[in-house]
This record gives C-alpha cells, sequence and structure tokens, in this order.
C-alpha cells in the first residue's frame, strides 16, 4: 500500500503550458497568454545538475558526480526550494543578470561543492557512508531523505526542522514535538552529541541556538518515501500524486526512472514537469565575497516532461510548512486527498 496515513494528527506545481492548465509547485495558470509566466517560474528554481573538477570528496574522492550523483542534486533541488520559500517566499523570481538578494546568495552558498557547506555534494555523499552507502555509490529516494535530514541538524541559520516519514504513517505528535521541541520535556538541554564544527564559514554544532527553542514554530520539510506499485507505477496513483502537486505546502517530488533521477515540479495532463540534472557543468569557485555568477543553477530553457505511466514507484514528495496553521492545513488536504 503506498497510501498516507496521519495519525491523530505534500505539494505539486501548477501552470499551463501551451493551452493547457500547467501545475507548477502549487502555482496554476493558463496555457499560451501565460507561457512567459511558466518560463519564468521553472527559472526561478534553483537548478543542480552534476559538476566536474570540484574538490576531491573526503580528500581523495572523485572530483566529479557525472554518472552517479543525479539523485543526489535532485536531493539539493527539493530542500533548496524549501530554502527559498522559507526566506524568500513561494513567489519569488530569479532576475538575471542583476545584483541578488543577501538571503538568496546564502543559500545558494550552502549547495556550492565544497567540502564545508552545509548541503555540497561532498556533505551529502560523505553523509550517505552512514547510511550503507559508499560515495560515488546511487542513491534511492529515501536515502537521500534520511541524508538531508541529517544535514539540516547543523544548519541553525535555516533552522528546517526536516522530517522523514517511513512507512506511509505521518504521526502528529512526532511532527509538533521536532518543530516546538520545548513540548518534549524528556529532552535535555541539548538532544545531540555531535561536536561543534566549522561549515560555511562559521563554527555549528547539532545543538539547537537559544532562539530556537524560544521560536513558536521551526519551519518543517516533510519527506514522505513512497512506493506507488511494484515494478511500474499503479494508475490509482495518477489522480492522488497530481492532486499533492496542487497543494500550497507541496516542495514536489523526487524519482524519475531506474538509476536516472529527476526533480518534478509539476504537471500538464497526464504528463509531469521536472529539472533534469544530467548535464555536466564546471563546479563554481565563489570569491572571498561569497559571489559568483549564478546563471548556471537556473534553468533557462523550457523543463522537461514524461508521462506520469513513465515514473519509477519509488519517489519521495516533500511538503513546506511555514508555520503550525500550514502543517494542519495539510493534513486536513492530505485527509480529503486519501479518502475514497
Amino acid at each position: 500500500e503506498a497510501s498516507i496515513t496521519v495519525q491523530k494528527e505534500d505539494h505539486i506545481f501548477t501552470s499551463k503550458v501551451l493551452c493547457c492548465r500547467v501545475c507548477l509547485l502549487f502555482h496554476e495558470v493558463l496555457c499560451a497568454p501565460e507561457k512567459d509566466e511558466i518560463l519564468a517560474d521553472v527559472t526561478s528554481r534553483l537548478w543542480f545538475t552534476y559538476r566536474k573538477n570540484f574538490q576531491p570528496i573526503g580528500g581523495t574522492g572523485p572530483t566529479s558526480d557525472t554518472g552517479w550523483g543525479c539523485m543526489l542534486r535532485c536531493g539539493q533541488m527539493i530542500l533548496g526550494q524549501a530554502l527559498i520559500c522559507s526566506h524568500l517566499g513561494r513567489d519569488w523570481t530569479w532576475s538575471p543578470g542583476q545584483r541578488q538578494r543577501a538571503e538568496y546568495i546564502s543559500i545558494l552558498n550552502a549547495f556550492i561543492d565544497k567540502k564545508d557547506n552545509y548541503y555540497s555534494i561532498h556533505q551529502i555523499a560523505q553523509m550517505g557512508v552512514g547510511e550503507g552507502k559508499s560515495i560515488g555509490q546511487w542513491y534511492g529516494p529515501n536515502t537521500v531523505a534520511q541524508v538531508l535530514k541529517k544535514l539540516a541538524v547543523f544548519d541553525s541559520r535555516s533552522r528546517l526542522a526536516v522530517h522523514v516519514a517511513m512507512d506511509n504513517t505521518v504521526v502528529i505528535e512526532e511532527i509538533k514535538r521536532l518543530c516546538m521541541p520545548w513540548l518534549d520535556f524528556d529532552r535535555g538541554a541539548c538532544a545531540a552529541s555531535e561536536e561543534p564544527r566549522e561549515m560555511n564559514g562559521d563554527l555549528e554544532g547539532a545543538c539547537a541556538l537559544a532562539e530556537e527553542e524560544t521560536a513558536l514554530w521551526k519551519p518543517l520539510v516533510l519527506l514522505i518515501p513512497l512506493r506507488l506499485g511494484l515494478s511500474d507505477i499503479n494508475e490509482a496513483y495518477f489522480e492522488p500524486l497530481k492532486q499533492c502537486f496542487m497543494m500550497p505546502q507541496s516542495l514536489g517530488v523526487i524519482g524519475g526512472k531506474p538509476n536516472s533521477a529527476h526533480y518534478f515540479i509539476g504537471f500538464v495532463g497526464h504528463e509531469l514537469i521536472y529539472l533534469d540534472p544530467h548535464t555536466t557543468q564546471l563546479a563554481v569557485d565563489p570569491n572571498e565575497d561569497s559571489q559568483f555568477p549564478d546563471d548556471s543553477y537556473h534553468c533557462q530553457h523550457p523543463p522537461c516532461r514524461m508521462h506520469i505511466c513513465e515514473l519509477d514507484p519509488s519517489i519521495a514528495a516533500g511538503f513546506f510548512c511555514q508555520t503550525e496553521d500550514d502543517f494542519d492545513d495539510w493534513c486536513a488536504q492530505i485527509r480529503k486527498v486519501l479518502k475514497p
């Protein structure tokens, strides 16, 4: 069963392309007249692809992720969208050739391919070793979700609470204790035992900062690994999956075909719209002011499309809840989607 159970206690992209209804990360627009709007929205998503000539992973490992890093890059894209929503808002659009906002530069820097950056290919690949994946081995959706959950603990600036819902089950109490830590009275002053380390140029640690403890709600990134069939996706899941893209909390879906991952950001009809990481670009090296050309981090051509029946049944759906009300609304919406 691939249904999601909400115990006591998800986002699809919509847009209309060429006279069709297109859904892109909750936004829904009409075709031809809004074609430019659709392309601008797609271009504004962070696009992480294969890179080459970066620092060796682990000091002596690979200097390119071509051929094995596509799911890692998709994980970067879905988390990057969450950070954009959290710091800049869902309606933010990228303006090429213009000086970008400091918040945007900070987000992008977290993914640059250097060993100390929060969500770099180096950090993801090395953290994956703890999930049983050697460096250079292909990941599935669940593995990258678990790795992102671990890495987010060190990103005290963004304060994201990343939860991976296993066994198709979202337990409301677990989510609320994660996002409102003071509700967990059994926890000590610092729940994590990790030693502080330097990341993104700052001394960071797994222990939450004082202001985190008093915040009303830590922004939630909810990742739900699902299997929607055996070898092929079951047609019964076509419409529920599309409805997920239409939720305002949607971050999209990571999945694709066997050993070929994509980041799905919406749909038109029975076709899924996705960003493809299978392009190898040179690694970027920011200057001392953390400035660098960012054009290669935005897909500036029409997005790819794939019929939903071609989707591998193993996926992970992502949702972002900025507030507790957002999460409560998500719970109500997902119940409607799952209602027989």
